[in-house]
């Protein structure tokens, strides 16, 4: 079992000319502050300058397993602070393939209350895909269908969401992050890959349970057509608006554990851990995936004393 799983599914896929459909994407355990890679309405919606990197490697003991990095960095524009804008980066490398995903993220918010905003949000950029088949361990070496990479294909992509936050008590989304339905390797009479649109859903509550104690439950509802539903369950602990400790269940895949801590007003490290319970799980190859995630906010306005919690 030298390599991976997901190596052999591409290169069956490669091999046998076969219609591959329902890739999904990268998916976050810590999804709660990477919101705006997954919905581009969340774009401003912290108030403040906000940058956040989070890494990911997933499977850890498998050869070619997932691994990803994602940048983004958003803020509110003007006075009103109902336009925000963002960036998003995306590296995303699974076996001998690697993508990288760029996004320009804009949202216009609407006061509907004193403590309720809707926010929608659009995002534009492209995608560029390589496929590296040397990196393969071929059957045949001199198969002349596997001697040329793909390098630097790129794809447009535009999506779209809504956010809705009511104060800083409850939260809900849904969004498309790429609305176009791409097509891979159409060149050629390998195969046909298609990326299909991923919907998410999102939604959170924060419980004051007491002075130095908040108790926020979240999902996420993941859906691509061809693929089963994925749903995450998640429930942090905040700790002083220090500390945060969370679990997490990832329906009929894995089980997680989260920590938090706000080093600072500004600056916050968090790291999590994935356990499959998946027969995967069970064999001696995989030992679990990881993600360490780190966030950086400058505070424009004098009124924001702490971090919200979402």
């Amino acid at each position: 079992m030298k390599n991976r799983i997901l190596i052999l599914v591409i290169l069956f896929s490669i091999t046998f000319a076969a219609e591959s459909v329902a890739q999904q994407d990268a998916q976050y355990t810590q999804y709660m502050y990477n919101t705006m890679s997954i919905n581009p309405a969340y774009a401003g919606s912290r108030d403040v300058i906000s940058i956040a990197g989070l890494y990911r490697t997933q499977w850890v003991g498998l050869d070619g397993a997932p691994d990803t990095q994602t940048f983004n960095i958003h803020s509110p524009i003007g006075d009103s602070e109902k336009v925000g804008l963002g960036l998003s980066i995306i590296n995303d490398n699974i076996g001998p393939t690697h993508e990288t995903y760029f996004d320009i993220d804009f949202s216009y918010t609407v006061n509907t209350s004193d403590e309720g905003r809707l926010s929608f949000g659009v995002k534009a950029g492209g995608h560029l895909l390589d496929v590296a088949y040397s990196e393969l361990s071929q059957f045949n070496g001199g198969d002349p269908l596997l001697q040329s990479d793909i390098e630097n294909r790129f794809s447009p992509n535009v999506g779209a969401g809504i956010y809705y936050r009511q104060s800083d008590r409850w939260y809900v989304g849904l969004s498309a992050p790429n609305l176009l339905e791409t097509k891979h390797f159409d060149e050629s009479a390998l195969s046909v890959a298609k990326e299909n649109i991923n919907l998410y859903l999102i939604g959170g509550y924060v419980f004051d349970i007491n002075q130095d104690l908040k108790l926020k439950p979240a999902i996420l509802f993941k859906g691509v057509a061809g693929a089963p539903l994925q749903a995450d369950l998640t429930v942090n602990a905040l700790l002083k608006e220090k500390l945060t400790l969370g679990l997490a269940y990832r329906w009929s895949a894995a089980v997680s554990a989260l920590v938090g801590y706000q080093l600072t007003d500004g600056l916050m490290l968090g790291v999590g851990y994935d356990r499959e319970t998946t027969d995967l799980g069970k064999t001696q190859f995989e030992q679990g995936s990881y993600e360490v995630f780190l966030r950086y906010e400058i505070f424009q306005n004098q009124k924001i004393l702490s971090p919200r919690f979402f």
